[in-house]
């Protein structure tokens, strides 16, 4: 699925350009970054608080090609210039991570 289809049936917000769309096949939820690397499966989108370039690092090493920053945390312009520069879509929710993985979850479920 692609990164604006479920921007669009959860009502996120962009923070990267539009047009960085990837697609999305799974999904992975934590803050601790090394968790991130050892667990999540390529093409998923990281659903997190860790508004900062490292989270970018850590996804572009998993494989991750989306970044869902959760409890309406400000995202920093580095993170935002390292994401573009990854082609990683970062975009954002108020929901905290618990309901924002059960969202992602139903919309990648199909369901």
């Amino acid at each position: 699925m692609k990164l604006s289809e479920i921007v669009k049936a959860l009502e996120l917000t962009y923070a990267t350009p539009e047009k960085i769309d990837p697609d999305v096949t799974d999904g992975y939820t934590s803050d601790l970054l090394s968790d991130v690397m050892g667990n999540a499966r390529e093409g998923s989108i990281l659903i997190t608080i860790q508004a900062h370039k490292n989270s970018v690092a850590v996804a572009s090493l998993s494989g991750i090609t989306a970044i869902l920053i959760c409890n309406g945390r400000e995202i920093p312009t580095d993170m935002l210039d390292a994401a573009i520069s990854e082609g990683i879509g970062i975009v954002c929710t108020g929901d905290n991570q618990y309901v924002s993985s059960y969202k992602i979850h139903r919309v990648l479920a199909g369901s």
